[in-house]
């Protein structure tokens, strides 16, 4: 029939609590604890089974890292592979961390920490 080769996406996946996790951890890239925000990585990975989201949508909670407020606008003024080029991070692999972790606070801060 026709269309059935067409993959239907499926929804976003939405975690509340993980978020809460994340904004209670450091800001990856300069360690403020003070005001973190959770930014949701949109660079997709087929190694991780994750597909490229556009601006007008955003991933699964899942992916998402811990940035400071002033870190999260600047990683929206640029391309978000040259953002985390800039400092030498890799998102990906952050965010799978901190979800396989998710709840453990002090698992949560060694991993930010040594992914500086």
């Amino acid at each position: 029939s026709i269309g059935c080769s067409m993959r239907q996406r499926s929804p976003r996946k939405l975690d509340p609590d993980h978020l809460a996790f994340v904004r209670s951890l450091p800001c990856v890239v300069c360690g403020n604890d003070i005001e973190t925000e959770a930014a949701h990585i949109r660079t997709g990975d087929p190694r991780a089974a994750k597909r490229a989201t556009g601006m007008g949508e955003r991933p699964d909670d899942t992916w998402a890292v811990p940035l400071c407020g002033k870190h999260h606008r600047e990683q929206h003024t640029m391309s978000e592979d040259m953002f985390w080029r800039k400092y030498s991070l890799d998102p990906l692999s952050i965010a799978a961390f901190l979800a396989l972790s998710s709840g453990d606070h002090e698992a949560g801060e060694k991993i930010v920490r040594n992914a500086r």
